[in-house]
């Protein structure tokens, strides 16, 4: 009588004539498995009499995690069996490409006789998972032309999801083409593919006219062109999406509304974030934890970080993201203590931190200039939470030196990096080159940034920034014409503010609001009336060598400015003013904001790219530490 390993309880033996057969649980361990089999293996005649429960079997062996297991199940198992007929061999095919192993698996594939279309599909997802576009063609083009099968929905989905994640627009465009040639696009799932792709490589009329030419779009095509739209910044296209879809009684599920709280948390907007929170709440979907997380990120995304706390609070059961999101929420406001108390308690209650709530911590203490907090955490992310340091972790500690005006120390841990920096790293010294006007090592750091990425146009600006405050003109002027060579476009600095649910944007020297010329008059109305309180315009954030009247002109005109005096216009005695800017705001703007708050009796809150500043009886939440 076969006799089983000790402890191997999961096993049940069942003899038939001439024949054993081993019904598998799938339940059971890989090293279980290899246990017991490498001692029937003991007598090799009594293999060749033994068949398997083929599906336990297999679902043990595709959750094998190292090379040498399954290469050991490959030789000690498979070659026992039959799997000519493709199944198992198709199965193993999959764990070594899952492993990486393409040249294995390739090799495996031509050793298997009989091929049908679920194989070579099989091989082909096993390379699209793995992003190996190349690998992907090769295998459909054998397919094709040396086999002479035709593709079904999805082999081409498998293709470009592969060209989505390598951004091979000729290849997805192809396959387009095929997909329309073989009859394959009206299979909904293959249009839904080629929206995400046209969307995540940046071509987002296709992506439209592929939806809007679809008979009867799912759920998934709705999610995915609202995607799409909120990823490319045309948030108001993805609200009429929703509201068609809604008139059309598609019920969201999770991933509409997190996409939707997604681009209401990029631009701010607090009253329509406010409306889908009650649809959620109508809707029973409050105790789904990712939506939750997503409403709390938005509420401080739009400046109700007392709304996100209240949340938050209300979790029964918060996971980690919820409590790292919680941290985040903090950080952008510049509450350090405040992240650090959350990171405390989330230790407490025996949570584990992971990458991402070590980059919103080091991000709060750099925001409120706690220097030595930041270097304790930094030191034992490591050491106490197994955390690893990446790139983002060193951007933040060189953000958090640079700003204390180490400059010395922020360069010297650069060096002392275990990975090459990157432009956010060495972005980050750049910055602290520009608030400390160390004009030297702002050219070598800048230098090196136009060597990673010639075309990103912040590095230009921040090194002909730094040369303006030293006031040298000429140097500026070179950066600008340098930007012009490159053709590296400016983007231009943009505020938007909230209004009667619409969203009104404004760039300096505006002129196309139907309420300019009101605003205008505002505007020099509040410039008086702070000028005699002591604002003095600081034209040191002009980047050209013009007269002082000229710049005075200029940055009286600056964005955040007009949004300022229209949120004074339109709004409620005594409500805040909550605005959203593009880019980061200049000393001048946020100089002048401190001022009209003490004598408008106002709170204003505004976002930049960087952070929250909230303003207040003449005082600004960041300490002027920005």
């Amino acid at each position: 009588m076969l006799r089983v390993p000790f402890g191997v309880s999961q096993f049940s033996l069942t003899f038939f004539s001439n024949r054993t057969f081993f019904s598998l649980n799938k339940f059971i361990y890989n090293q279980q498995l290899f246990s017991i089999f490498t001692s029937i293996n003991q007598e090799r005649t009594l293999c060749n009499l033994f068949s398997y429960d083929t599906q336990s079997l297999i679902s043990a062996v595709s959750s094998s995690s190292s090379i040498s297991s399954c290469k050991t199940f490959h030789a000690r198992i498979f070659k026992s069996l039959n799997y000519e007929d493709g199944f198992i061999g198709d199965r193993l095919v999959s764990v070594y490409t899952k492993l990486g192993f393409f040249e294995y698996a390739w090799n495996l594939f031509d050793e298997m006789l009989k091929k049908d279309l679920v194989s070579w599909n099989s091989l082909i997802s096993g390379f699209s998972r793995k992003g190996e576009l190349n690998y992907c063609l090769n295998s459909f083009h054998r397919m094709r032309f040396e086999m002479g099968l035709e593709p079904n929905e999805v082999s081409l989905i498998c293709i470009i999801s592969a060209c989505t994640e390598r951004a091979a627009f000729c290849e997805g465009n192809y396959i387009h083409g095929l997909a329309i040639k073989t009859g394959l696009i009206v299979e909904i799932k293959v249009v839904n593919s080629l929206i995400n792709m046209y969307g995540k490589l940046g071509y987002l009329d296709m992506a439209r006219q592929l939806f809007d030419a679809m008979p009867k779009p799912n759920l998934v095509s709705w999610n995915s062109i609202i995607i799409v739209l909120v990823q490319h910044g045309v948030f108001n296209e993805a609200l009429e999406v929703f509201k068609v879809m809604r008139r059309i009684d598609v019920k969201p599920d999770q991933a509409t509304m997190v996409s939707l709280l997604q681009g209401c948390g990029d631009i701010g907007v607090m009253k329509l974030a406010e409306v889908i929170h009650g649809y959620m709440l109508s809707a029973g979907l409050d105790e789904n934890i990712t939506i939750a997380t997503s409403v709390l990120s938005v509420y401080a995304k739009s400046g109700r970080l007392d709304a996100s706390c209240a949340l938050f609070r209300e979790m029964k059961n918060p996971d980690r993201i919820a409590w790292t999101a919680m941290i985040g929420g903090y950080a952008m406001h510049g509450y350090g203590r405040e992240a650090i108390m959350c990171f405390d308690e989330l230790i407490k209650i025996g949570m584990k931190p992971d990458h991402v709530t070590f980059t919103h911590l080091l991000s709060a203490c750099s925001h409120s200039g706690l220097v030595k907090e930041g270097k304790r955490y930094f030191e034992i992310m490591s050491s106490v939470y197994g955390v690893e340091p990446r790139l983002d972790h060193y951007s933040c500690m060189v953000d958090l030196l640079g700003r204390s005006a180490c400059l010395k120390d922020a360069y010297e841990l650069i060096k002392r990096m275990p990975m090459e920096p990157n432009h956010g790293v060495w972005g980050a010294l750049l910055n602290a080159c520009r608030i400390n006007k160390n004009v030297e090592l702002g050219k070598e750091v800048a230098e090196r940034l136009f060597t990673l990425d010639p075309s990103d146009r912040r590095n230009y600006v921040m090194l002909s920034s730094i040369y303006a405050a030293a006031r040298q003109w000429k140097d500026a002027s070179k950066v600008r014409a340098l930007m012009k060579e490159r053709e590296v476009a400016r983007t231009p600095g943009c505020s938007f503010i909230e209004h009667r649910n619409m969203i009104h944007g404004f760039v300096m020297g505006d002129r196309s609001h139907p309420e300019i010329s009101r605003i205008y008059i505002k505007l020099e109305e509040l410039i008086r009336k702070i000028q005699n309180v002591g604002y003095k315009p600081n034209t040191e954030y002009v980047l050209h060598d013009v007269d002082d009247g000229v710049k005075e002109d200029m940055v009286k005109k600056h964005s955040e400015k007009l949004a300022i005096a229209f949120g004074l216009l339109v709004t409620e005695e005594g409500l805040p003013l909550v605005i959203t800017k593009n880019l980061r705001i200049c000393g001048d703007c946020h100089n002048m904001a401190k001022f009209v708050s003490l004598t408008e009796d106002r709170v204003i809150i505004i976002r930049d790219v960087k952070r929250f500043h909230h303003f207040a009886d003449g005082l600004c939440s960041c300490g002027d530490y920005w």
